[in-house]
Formats: structure tokens, sequence, C-alpha cells
């Protein structure tokens, strides 16, 4: 389906046309952006526009020249400049930042994923590389980009004290499950649980970190553990075929978990940006607790963005200060950015390879190491936050984080990181056929 096109008839004449395919689609599916009836040798800027739910303006654009036919194609052309350079087909969604004068620290982050992102598209005459609202585009075009395709169920959990959000691919099922973990900033992040379903998986979002509703000292063992029943439980689950997926203090879970829980038996584990190092062996407060204890190796830089990856260093060598990753039993796929200046996640990786050879479950664990990126590796075409606004959640202080990353290695890094995720994913969980990817 086409979407709507706005055209304007230029002083030689022509009338650019703009196609953006697909129309609407998945966040995680790359779009075709071609401009015809141009001038041949014609420069223009592509541009893209996003207001997000908070209602802040994102923005990004790239510097064209036209062919011999007047037309580019931004999959094969290379943008000379703006946001983003080089050939990048997705470079005007990976790119996009806050517009000048926007509020310092933002992050561009999906709430309600029943709605879509909605992102405009337009073409301008010239390189341009501001005023874009005070100038009449050539053509615009409108893109819908989706984290739930057709037919995903989203179910609210309130059951055994447990919250989340268990989202259900469309069909009878029943299809492997992942219970999602987000990290330390809280809260209820349901969109890379929509996607996981998008493509075949059910995945709950587990929330454990909500200072209103979830006590920190009264989140322990046992509530991921019920988390865990609940999802192996359901009837459209496959009981045997689970997996867990962490991120950041996430993973500090999904290490202790595995490595120690009764009740937590996946097939494998994702963790992304993570560390072995303060066990999770009591409560989320507890743990915390222990990370505030090396408070004081944290760090400001320059422009008094915090730098935290030092609070786990030096990587303790006494056993007791970290989860026993030989007693994983289980594959395990660590995802890290090589930038990553939130936590040392490169460095536990190493010690935790060094672990495993010891105990003999090396063969076990996978670790992708992607230089130049940072903390944040998210889904595809997520724009890059090297620092944002964060709050502590046991101190009740906003502070500005520093993730790290350079943009452009980063969403490399976002999208290898992904196909990788979802291709363990597959082939540990025994993925049937019994479900087709549905098309937006």
């Amino acid at each position: 389906m086409l979407a709507p096109v706005r055209t304007v008839v230029t002083d030689n004449g022509t009338c650019p046309l703009l196609s953006v395919q697909p129309s609407r689609g998945l966040v995680d599916e790359k779009f075709q952006i071609v401009i015809m009836n141009l001038l041949p040798n014609q420069e223009v800027t592509i541009y893209c526009l996003h207001q997000s739910e908070d209602k802040d303006f994102w923005h990004a654009f790239g510097h064209y020249i036209s062919d011999e036919d007047g037309i580019v194609t931004v999959a094969k052309d290379k943008s000379l400049g703006g946001t983003y350079e080089g050939r990048e087909q997705m470079g005007l969604i990976w790119s996009m930042r806050p517009v000048p004068g926007s509020r310092s620290g933002l992050r561009l982050r999906k709430t309600n994923v029943l709605t879509p992102m909605v992102i405009h598209i337009s073409v301008y005459s010239g390189h341009l590389s501001e005023g874009f609202s005070e100038k009449t585009p050539l053509a615009t075009s409108v893109t819908e980009r989706w984290y739930v395709a057709p037919g995903v169920q989203r179910v609210n959990v309130r059951e055994k004290g447990v919250r989340g959000t268990l989202f259900l691919p469309p069909g009878p099922g029943p299809y492997p499950g992942v219970l999602d973990l987000w990290g330390g900033g809280g809260g209820l992040v349901e969109y890379r649980s929509a996607l996981l379903a998008s493509h075949g998986f059910a995945s709950m979002a587990l929330e454990y970190l909500a200072p209103e509703e979830l006590k920190t000292v009264d989140v322990d063992v046992s509530y991921f553990e019920r988390a865990y029943q609940i999802l192996q439980n359901h009837p459209k689950v496959q009981k045997d075929n689970l997996a867990m997926l962490g991120l950041s203090f996430g993973s500090a879970i999904t290490f202790s978990m595995a490595a120690y829980s009764k009740v937590i038996k996946p097939q494998c584990c994702v963790c992304i940006s993570g560390s072995h190092v303060v066990p999770i062996d009591k409560s989320v407060f507890e743990a915390f607790e222990e990370i505030k204890k090396h408070a004081n190796k944290a760090r400001m830089n320059e422009e008094n963005q915090v730098i935290q990856r030092d609070l786990i260093l030096p990587i303790p060598s006494d056993p007791a200060l970290k989860v026993d990753v030989g007693r994983i039993k289980c594959p395990f796929l660590l995802v890290n950015g090589g930038d990553d200046q939130n936590w040392a996640s490169v460095e536990s990786a190493v010690d935790m390879e060094m672990m495993m050879e010891k105990a003999g479950n090396r063969h076990l664990l996978t670790v992708l190491t992607y230089p130049d990126a940072g903390h944040l590796i998210e889904p595809p075409y997520s724009p890059h936050f090297r620092a944002t606004n964060f709050m502590l959640q046991e101190m009740k202080e906003k502070i500005v984080m520093l993730w790290g990353g350079q943009t452009k290695p980063h969403a490399y890094a976002q999208e290898d990181a992904w196909n990788k995720i979802l291709a363990f994913l597959r082939q540990h969980l025994c993925f049937s056929s019994n479900f087709a990817k549905a098309k937006l």
C-alpha cells in the first residue's frame, strides 16, 4: 500500500515522486526510499521527522545527488553529509536526534506498543542542515513503524504478586517462551517483547523495579521463579522451551537464576551488556546495597556525565563475589559493546570465559563484542544515545548517565546482534514452523 504523498511542482516543471516502501512495517524491517523525476545531478536533502510520545521532536537528514536519470535510491546511493554519511539504507532512522532547542538528555523509547511510530519523510531541494520547518518540501510521505505484527496479543500479567506483560504470537501455538528483563532504570518496558512475539516467541516483559508498587526488598529470587512459572504454565507456551533475556542489571538476574535456581531451567539465555559480578541470591535491594558500597568508584567526565563502569573493576577474584557461571548448564549468548561506559561487560565476559573454561562448560558460551558500541544495545535502527537522563532507583537521584558508543558502529551492532539473538533463540528453542511471520 502506498503512503500518502504530497508533491510540489518545481520551477523547472518537474514533479518529484517520493516512494517509501513498505509504508507500514516492523521496526526491524528495512524500508526502501526512492525519489524520481528530479533533474540529473540535482542536490537534494532527505529529511525524517518524528514526534515522540513525550511530544519531543526527533529528526535526521542526508544529502544526496540524483543520478543522470534524476533518481535517488537511498539503499544504493551515498549520503554526502547530514546526520549520517555513506550508503546507509536505514540511516534516517538510526541517526535520529532531538531537534535543536530540545530538552537535554532525551531517550526515544516506545511506551504504547499498540500504536506505531509515525515517521514523516520529506525531500528538499539543495543540501540543507537547518531551517527545515521554514522551507517547502518537494515531496512528503508518511511511514509507520510497528513493534507488534498483526494478530499479536498483549496480555496484562498481575498474578501471584508478579507484574508484567505477555505478548503472544498469532495462532493457537504453543510457542517457545522468553522471559524478558530490562535493567536498573525500572518500569515495565514492553517493546522488545512485542517485537519478539512478532517473530514467533511468547515473550513476557517482567517488571521488577517499580517504586510505587514493588519494594526492592520484596523482589527476591522467588519473584523471578514465580514469573518463570507463570510463563511456563501458559497454555500457549511450550513449557520445556523457555529462554531468559536480560539487559544490564537484568543480565545479573539471568546469570544468577541460570546458575542457582532449582525452578528456572532455561534452554538458553541471552545477556546484553551485563556482568556476573554482584550475584542476585537474595533480594534486589541487597544487590543494590552491595553496588552502592562501590559508589565512590563512579566518576564524571567534563560534561558532568556519570561513568559507572569502574564500580565492578577490577573484576574480583573472590568467587563469593561473583555468580558461579561454571554451574550453568545451558547455552549462553553474551552481547557486549567495546565502548560500554556504564558497566564493565567486556572485562566480565573475559572472566566468565576463564571460569567456564576451568569448569568445563566453556563450550556453552558464545561472546559477541562490538567495538565502538555502547551499553544500550537495542533492537535494530533504534537511535543511538551516548548519554541520557537516568534515575538512580535506590537513591532517587536524577543524573546524566554516559552509556558510550559511536553512532554508526553502534547502529551496526544493534542490527547484527538482533539477527544473531533471533537465530540463537530459534536454534536452541527447537523453533517450529507453525508460525509464519506476519507481514504488516
